[in-house]
């Protein structure tokens, strides 16, 4: 963070101090709400959560390097206290930003935003230093909290916007105002929550309401719900996408034989080739929308398309592709799970696995509501028709409807299969998986079916760039 006296942090938050011996002790490290990373000069934000109370940890980060605690009572070390620690948060973050002479990129889109947040993030640290969200964070919590590693060395912000409702994104993105709107797509993940993709729409377009006049909202030209957000923006309006008329587009798409998707990229500026490292031809789009914000930064199309070559997967359980020393491949996407996201990661298996055993180890996909047995049911139905080798359904009812969808689809029989849990299909593959076969692993998070790909890939692994690793 850009060093800030705690006297200055009380004042933007509205808090009061307590048992600061100098108010004019700046806070130098970073903005931690996990006491584990806290380093000197940190600042700890102190949450009340459902199990743990950050106030019970006060005296442990302050003798750990903590200059002080953001708390809601006073912790008997030097604390800011305020009413609301949520609120505080989101007011020194919008503080920093106002400091701050970075470039403010903000993204979202119903599938895709963390790798297409890596991709972007990996091109324009090409060009200045570029500070972006780690992983998911991308709530009222962690969005704050990235803002604030952001220094004064920091020319580009990107940060992932998130939304589980109707005004999440217009609440984020008035803590960190974006000069920079990108929307990727508009699909069903968490439409439970939502009712329905025009809502799921109406929420994602609260980025491009947000920007200036003198910014630019980067747009999906091949998602029809994402294109009409061009008339909800008073910022100019960049499309990218394999459409004709997109500024920034793909052609001659292909996958080369280990699945890598491989295309020229268009831009106002001029064309080059990309070959991604990545898996699977859903990450054209990724690459584009990354390649979009990047010419609209000044980026040329040679430096775009040398970048997007060159990136690879910054976070952990999405696509992540290792081979094991028998040959066996382990596509591990075990981090979150949507029917958009569900049939990308089955044409990448059957692209990856041409010639090739293929598995598809497949849980439930949450927050579908009432469309949840339509959307498992075509998902077991499509990996019969890109013919997966078998599928294995992991957990309860809505992998039934997977398995079932699949038996229907092509009377699969044994082929397609109906496991408890986690450790039935790793005794499951254990016993049945044979040198060359390519196993996918994927659902939503709090199925926690990562555990099915460490399993498999317990020991010595060779990963797809050929180097070892111990696990």
């Amino acid at each position: 963070m850009i060093a800030l006296s705690l006297a200055e942090i009380a004042t933007v938050v509205g808090g009061q101090t307590y048992d600061i011996p100098d108010p004019a002790t700046q806070v130098t490290g970073p903005v931690v709400r996990d006491s584990r990373e806290v380093e000197p000069g940190s600042l700890f934000v102190a949450f009340v959560g459902e199990r743990v109370d950050g106030h019970d940890y006060a005296a442990d980060v302050v003798a750990a390097g903590a200059v002080a605690v953001l708390a809601s009572r006073p912790v008997g070390v030097p604390a800011i206290v305020v009413d609301d620690v949520q609120a505080a948060l989101g007011a020194l973050a919008r503080h920093v930003v106002n400091r701050l002479g970075a470039t403010l990129v903000a993204l979202t889109g119903s599938v895709g935003k963390t790798s297409s947040k890596d991709l972007l993030a990996q091109v324009l640290r090409r060009k200045a230093p570029t500070v972006f969200t780690p992983g998911s964070l991308n709530n009222e919590i962690g969005l704050p909290l990235t803002a604030l590693s952001a220094t004064d060395e920091t020319r580009f912000l990107v940060l992932e916007m998130g939304a589980r409702g109707i005004g999440h994104i217009r609440y984020l993105a008035g803590l960190t105002p974006p000069k920079i709107g990108l929307v990727l797509n508009v699909g069903t993940a968490h439409i439970g929550e939502f009712g329905g993709r025009e809502q799921i729409a109406v929420a994602k377009g609260e980025l491009v309401e947000a920007l200036p006049a003198d910014g630019a909202a980067v747009l999906n030209a091949d998602d029809p719900l994402v294109r009409a957000m061009a008339s909800r923006t008073k910022a100019r309006v960049v499309l990218f996408g394999e459409a004709e008329d997109a500024d920034v587009r793909a052609e001659n798409v292909r996958l080369t034989k280990n699945g890598q998707p491989a295309f020229t990229l268009h831009t106002p500026s001029g064309c080059s080739d990309v070959t991604l490292r990545l898996y699977g031809e859903h990450h054209v789009s990724n690459a584009l929308a990354a390649a979009a914000v990047a010419h609209e930064l000044g980026m040329s199309v040679d430096e775009i398309a040398l970048a997007l070559s060159e990136a690879g997967t910054l976070s952990r359980w999405r696509m992540e592709v290792t081979e094991r020393p028998d040959g066996v491949t382990v596509v591990n996407d075990a981090y979150n799970a949507n029917p958009e996201s569900m049939r990308a990661a089955l044409r990448a298996l059957a692209a990856m696995g041409k010639g090739r055993r293929t598995w598809a180890v497949l849980g439930q996909m949450a927050e579908l509501g009432d469309e949840g047995l339509a959307e498992h049911d075509a998902v077991g139905r499509l990996a019969v028709r890109l013919n997966v080798s078998k599928l294995v359904a992991v957990g309860g009812r809505e992998a039934s409807w997977l398995q079932l969808g699949a038996y229907n689809e092509g009377s699969w029989g044994e082929e397609s299969v109906h496991v408890s849990d986690a450790q039935a299909a790793i005794d499951l593959l254990r016993s049945e998986l044979r040198a060359g076969d390519v196993v996918l692993v994927k659902a939503s998070r709090s199925v926690g079916l990562e555990r099915v790909a460490t399993a498999l890939l317990d020991g010595a692994a060779v990963s797809s760039e050929g180097q070892v690793s111990g696990r």
